[in-house]
Protein backbone atom coordinates (compact mmCIF):
# COMPACT_ATOMS: atom_id res chain seq x y z
CA UNK A 1 0.00 0.00 0.00
CA UNK A 2 1.39 3.70 -0.85
CA UNK A 3 2.06 5.65 2.10
CA UNK A 4 -0.52 8.15 1.09
CA UNK A 5 -2.95 5.91 0.73
CA UNK A 6 -5.79 5.88 3.41
CA UNK A 7 -5.77 3.41 6.04
CA UNK A 8 -8.23 0.58 6.07
CA UNK A 9 -9.57 0.07 9.00
CA UNK A 10 -9.95 -4.11 8.39
CA UNK A 11 -6.50 -4.31 8.02
CA UNK A 12 -6.46 -5.04 12.09
CA UNK A 13 -5.71 -8.50 12.16
CA UNK A 14 -7.75 -10.45 14.99
CA UNK A 15 -4.40 -11.76 16.95
CA UNK A 16 -3.44 -7.81 17.05
CA UNK A 17 -7.01 -6.91 18.42
CA UNK A 18 -6.74 -9.63 20.77
CA UNK A 19 -3.00 -8.38 21.75
CA UNK A 20 -4.94 -4.81 22.33
CA UNK A 21 -8.04 -5.78 24.34
CA UNK A 22 -5.50 -7.52 27.12
CA UNK A 23 -3.91 -4.75 27.52
CA UNK A 24 -6.96 -2.20 27.95
CA UNK A 25 -8.32 -4.54 30.34
CA UNK A 26 -5.11 -5.15 32.07
CA UNK A 27 -4.31 -1.12 32.38
CA UNK A 28 -7.83 -0.04 32.32
CA UNK A 29 -10.22 -2.59 33.90
CA UNK A 30 -12.11 -2.33 30.59
CA UNK A 31 -14.21 -5.31 29.29
CA UNK A 32 -13.34 -5.67 25.89
CA UNK A 33 -14.61 -8.67 23.77
CA UNK A 34 -14.32 -9.50 19.96
CA UNK A 35 -17.78 -7.41 19.54
CA UNK A 36 -15.23 -4.29 20.04
CA UNK A 37 -13.17 -4.75 17.63
CA UNK A 38 -14.48 -2.28 14.62
CA UNK A 39 -14.90 0.31 17.79
CA UNK A 40 -11.41 -0.27 18.18
CA UNK A 41 -10.46 -0.22 14.61
CA UNK A 42 -12.25 2.97 14.07
CA UNK A 43 -10.78 4.92 17.00
CA UNK A 44 -7.19 4.27 15.98
CA UNK A 45 -7.19 5.24 12.56
CA UNK A 46 -6.48 8.71 13.70
CA UNK A 47 -3.01 8.19 14.92
CA UNK A 48 -2.66 5.78 12.12
CA UNK A 49 -2.90 8.69 10.28
CA UNK A 50 -0.98 11.03 12.63
CA UNK A 51 1.65 8.90 12.42
CA UNK A 52 2.06 7.77 8.85
CA UNK A 53 1.36 4.31 9.27
CA UNK A 54 -0.19 2.45 6.51
CA UNK A 55 -2.70 0.07 8.92
CA UNK A 56 -4.56 -0.21 12.20
CA UNK A 57 -2.77 -3.47 12.32
CA UNK A 58 0.88 -1.84 11.79
CA UNK A 59 -0.35 0.79 14.44
CA UNK A 60 -0.54 -2.09 16.89
CA UNK A 61 3.06 -3.62 16.41
CA UNK A 62 4.76 0.20 16.89
CA UNK A 63 2.81 0.46 19.88
CA UNK A 64 4.10 -2.45 21.37
CA UNK A 65 7.49 -1.89 20.23
CA UNK A 66 7.76 1.89 20.96
CA UNK A 67 6.20 1.73 24.71
CA UNK A 68 6.62 5.53 25.41
CA UNK A 69 4.60 6.98 27.44
CA UNK A 70 3.21 9.52 24.93
CA UNK A 71 2.11 7.16 22.71
CA UNK A 72 0.52 5.48 25.75
CA UNK A 73 -1.67 8.44 26.81
CA UNK A 74 -2.71 8.99 23.13
CA UNK A 75 -3.83 5.53 22.87
CA UNK A 76 -5.12 5.94 26.23
CA UNK A 77 -7.21 8.74 24.92
CA UNK A 78 -8.68 6.71 21.59
CA UNK A 79 -9.75 4.05 23.08
CA UNK A 80 -11.95 5.43 26.48
CA UNK A 81 -15.48 6.09 26.09
CA UNK A 82 -16.43 9.73 27.39
CA UNK A 83 -20.66 10.07 27.37
CA UNK A 84 -21.77 12.50 29.86
CA UNK A 85 -24.33 15.28 30.04
CA UNK A 86 -25.28 17.96 32.18
CA UNK A 87 -27.89 17.06 34.59
CA UNK A 88 -27.57 13.49 33.63
CA UNK A 89 -30.05 11.24 35.87
CA UNK A 90 -31.74 14.23 37.75
CA UNK A 91 -33.06 12.27 40.41
CA UNK A 92 -29.51 12.11 41.68
CA UNK A 93 -29.31 15.33 42.44
CA UNK A 94 -32.33 15.46 44.34
CA UNK A 95 -31.56 13.11 46.40
CA UNK A 96 -28.19 14.88 46.99
CA UNK A 97 -30.09 17.71 48.08
CA UNK A 98 -32.94 17.03 49.67
CA UNK A 99 -32.04 13.86 51.77
CA UNK A 100 -28.19 13.22 51.34
CA UNK A 101 -26.95 16.70 52.80
CA UNK A 102 -29.21 16.94 55.34
CA UNK A 103 -28.46 13.74 56.75
CA UNK A 104 -25.30 14.22 56.86
CA UNK A 105 -25.43 17.56 58.87
CA UNK A 106 -27.58 15.51 61.44
CA UNK A 107 -25.15 13.06 61.29
CA UNK A 108 -22.37 15.16 62.16
CA UNK A 109 -20.44 14.02 58.91
CA UNK A 110 -21.34 17.81 57.54
CA UNK A 111 -20.79 20.17 60.77
CA UNK A 112 -21.42 23.97 60.37
CA UNK A 113 -18.18 25.75 58.95
CA UNK A 114 -16.52 22.01 57.49
CA UNK A 115 -15.92 21.37 53.78
CA UNK A 116 -18.12 19.09 52.13
CA UNK A 117 -16.13 17.40 49.93
CA UNK A 118 -17.31 15.57 46.41
CA UNK A 119 -15.48 13.01 44.49
CA UNK A 120 -16.83 13.19 41.06
CA UNK A 121 -15.01 9.71 39.50
CA UNK A 122 -14.97 9.41 35.35
CA UNK A 123 -15.80 13.00 35.30
CA UNK A 124 -14.84 12.65 31.36
CA UNK A 125 -15.44 16.29 29.82
CA UNK A 126 -16.45 18.01 33.42
CA UNK A 127 -20.56 18.18 32.78
CA UNK A 128 -21.06 16.21 36.04
CA UNK A 129 -19.08 18.30 38.19
CA UNK A 130 -20.02 21.49 36.83
CA UNK A 131 -23.71 19.98 37.63
CA UNK A 132 -22.79 19.77 41.12
CA UNK A 133 -20.58 23.16 41.58
CA UNK A 134 -23.48 24.55 39.99
CA UNK A 135 -26.33 23.21 43.20
CA UNK A 136 -24.19 23.20 46.01
CA UNK A 137 -23.59 26.69 45.12
CA UNK A 138 -27.12 27.24 45.63
CA UNK A 139 -27.20 25.23 48.22
CA UNK A 140 -24.11 27.27 50.08
CA UNK A 141 -26.41 30.31 49.61
CA UNK A 142 -29.55 29.17 51.97
CA UNK A 143 -27.02 27.29 53.93
CA UNK A 144 -24.61 29.58 56.98
CA UNK A 145 -21.09 28.53 56.99
CA UNK A 146 -21.63 25.64 54.31
CA UNK A 147 -18.13 25.13 51.77
CA UNK A 148 -17.33 22.36 49.25
CA UNK A 149 -14.51 21.11 47.62
CA UNK A 150 -14.98 18.71 44.16
CA UNK A 151 -12.20 16.84 43.29
CA UNK A 152 -12.48 15.62 39.37
CA UNK A 153 -11.17 12.70 38.33
CA UNK A 154 -10.45 10.49 34.52
CA UNK A 155 -8.02 8.19 32.87
CA UNK A 156 -8.30 10.53 29.87
CA UNK A 157 -6.01 13.36 29.31
CA UNK A 158 -8.11 14.83 26.35
CA UNK A 159 -11.10 15.05 27.70
CA UNK A 160 -9.38 16.23 31.00
CA UNK A 161 -7.99 19.38 29.23
CA UNK A 162 -11.40 20.15 27.97
CA UNK A 163 -13.12 19.82 31.62
CA UNK A 164 -10.39 22.50 32.61
CA UNK A 165 -11.23 24.99 29.94
CA UNK A 166 -14.97 24.65 31.06
CA UNK A 167 -16.14 25.85 27.72
CA UNK A 168 -19.19 24.22 26.24
CA UNK A 169 -21.59 24.48 22.91
CA UNK A 170 -24.63 26.10 23.58
CA UNK A 171 -26.80 23.10 22.72
CA UNK A 172 -24.91 20.80 25.44
CA UNK A 173 -26.16 23.40 28.32
CA UNK A 174 -29.79 22.73 27.08
CA UNK A 175 -30.28 20.29 30.46
CA UNK A 176 -28.87 23.25 32.51
CA UNK A 177 -32.04 25.42 34.47
CA UNK A 178 -32.59 28.85 32.62
CA UNK A 179 -31.61 30.17 36.49
CA UNK A 180 -28.71 28.20 36.89
CA UNK A 181 -27.31 29.49 33.17
CA UNK A 182 -27.48 33.17 34.20
CA UNK A 183 -25.26 32.62 37.50
CA UNK A 184 -23.27 30.17 36.68
CA UNK A 185 -22.49 30.27 32.59
CA UNK A 186 -21.05 32.81 30.47
CA UNK A 187 -21.50 33.14 27.08
CA UNK A 188 -18.75 34.16 24.36
CA UNK A 189 -18.29 37.76 23.57
CA UNK A 190 -17.89 36.53 19.68
CA UNK A 191 -21.49 36.32 18.89
CA UNK A 192 -20.36 34.15 15.89
CA UNK A 193 -19.52 31.59 18.35
CA UNK A 194 -22.28 29.56 20.29
CA UNK A 195 -20.13 28.52 23.15
CA UNK A 196 -20.66 29.34 26.76
CA UNK A 197 -18.07 29.16 29.96
CA UNK A 198 -18.21 28.12 33.01
CA UNK A 199 -18.00 31.38 35.48
CA UNK A 200 -14.77 31.61 37.38
CA UNK A 201 -16.28 31.25 41.06
CA UNK A 202 -18.20 28.16 40.19
CA UNK A 203 -14.69 26.63 38.23
CA UNK A 204 -13.32 27.28 41.08
CA UNK A 205 -15.07 24.71 43.38
CA UNK A 206 -13.88 22.17 40.92
CA UNK A 207 -9.65 20.97 40.81
CA UNK A 208 -8.94 18.01 38.26
CA UNK A 209 -6.85 15.15 38.49
CA UNK A 210 -5.65 12.39 36.26
CA UNK A 211 -6.86 8.71 37.98
CA UNK A 212 -6.81 5.49 36.44
CA UNK A 213 -8.70 2.99 39.01
CA UNK A 214 -6.76 -0.10 38.29
CA UNK A 215 -3.82 1.87 40.39
CA UNK A 216 -3.31 -0.01 43.57
CA UNK A 217 -2.86 3.19 45.22
CA UNK A 218 -5.41 6.39 44.05
CA UNK A 219 -2.65 8.86 45.86
CA UNK A 220 -5.93 10.49 47.24
CA UNK A 221 -5.24 11.98 50.94
CA UNK A 222 -8.60 13.22 51.66
CA UNK A 223 -11.70 11.72 52.71
CA UNK A 224 -15.13 12.18 50.85
CA UNK A 225 -18.65 12.54 52.06
CA UNK A 226 -19.81 12.48 48.96
CA UNK A 227 -18.76 9.77 45.51
CA UNK A 228 -20.45 9.98 42.10
CA UNK A 229 -19.38 7.10 40.58
CA UNK A 230 -21.75 6.86 37.83
CA UNK A 231 -22.29 4.40 34.10
CA UNK A 232 -17.87 3.57 34.70
CA UNK A 233 -18.83 0.18 36.26
CA UNK A 234 -20.63 -1.02 33.20
CA UNK A 235 -17.37 -1.40 31.56
CA UNK A 236 -15.70 -3.64 34.37
CA UNK A 237 -16.60 -7.08 34.81
CA UNK A 238 -17.71 -8.04 38.19
CA UNK A 239 -14.26 -9.04 40.35
CA UNK A 240 -12.72 -5.87 39.09
CA UNK A 241 -16.55 -3.76 40.20
CA UNK A 242 -15.67 -4.97 43.60
CA UNK A 243 -12.26 -4.29 43.22
CA UNK A 244 -12.24 -0.71 42.30
CA UNK A 245 -15.38 0.13 44.93
CA UNK A 246 -13.57 -1.53 47.68
CA UNK A 247 -10.67 0.95 46.88
CA UNK A 248 -12.84 4.10 46.83
CA UNK A 249 -14.34 3.49 49.53
CA UNK A 250 -11.06 3.76 51.52
CA UNK A 251 -11.38 7.89 50.75
CA UNK A 252 -15.30 7.43 51.89
CA UNK A 253 -16.23 8.29 55.13
CA UNK A 254 -18.61 6.44 57.08
CA UNK A 255 -21.92 7.54 56.75
CA UNK A 256 -21.04 8.60 53.00
CA UNK A 257 -22.40 8.50 50.07
CA UNK A 258 -21.94 6.70 46.92
CA UNK A 259 -23.73 7.20 43.46
CA UNK A 260 -23.90 5.08 40.78
CA UNK A 261 -25.44 4.84 37.46
CA UNK A 262 -29.08 4.06 37.50
CA UNK A 263 -28.27 0.94 34.98
CA UNK A 264 -25.49 -0.72 37.46
CA UNK A 265 -25.89 -2.74 40.43
CA UNK A 266 -23.98 -3.78 43.61
CA UNK A 267 -25.93 -6.66 43.82
CA UNK A 268 -23.57 -10.05 44.71
CA UNK A 269 -20.47 -7.90 45.51
CA UNK A 270 -18.86 -7.22 48.82
CA UNK A 271 -18.63 -4.07 50.04
CA UNK A 272 -18.50 -1.61 52.85
CA UNK A 273 -22.04 -0.17 51.61
CA UNK A 274 -25.77 -0.64 51.97
CA UNK A 275 -28.09 0.33 49.39
CA UNK A 276 -30.94 3.76 50.34
CA UNK A 277 -32.32 4.61 47.62
CA UNK A 278 -31.98 3.54 43.75
CA UNK A 279 -28.89 3.73 42.92
CA UNK A 280 -27.26 5.28 46.09
CA UNK A 281 -25.47 3.48 48.58
CA UNK A 282 -24.06 4.63 52.12
CA UNK A 283 -20.65 3.72 53.66
CA UNK A 284 -21.47 1.44 56.75
CA UNK A 285 -20.14 2.91 60.05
Amino acid sequence: MPANSSPDAADLLPASFARLASFITSELGIKMPDAKMTMIQSRLLRRVRDLGLRSVDEYSQYFFASQNDAEREHFINAVTTNKTDFFREPSHFDYLLGIALPELARGGELRPGRRLNVWSAGCSSGEEPYTLAMLLSEYGERQTGFDFAILATDVSTRVLDRARAGVYQESQIAPVPMELRRRHLWRSRNKGQSLVRIAPRTRGHVSFHRLNFMDQDYGLRQMFEVVFFRNVLIYFDRPTQEMVIRRMCRNLVPGGYLFVGHSESLSGLDLPVDSVHTSVFRRRA
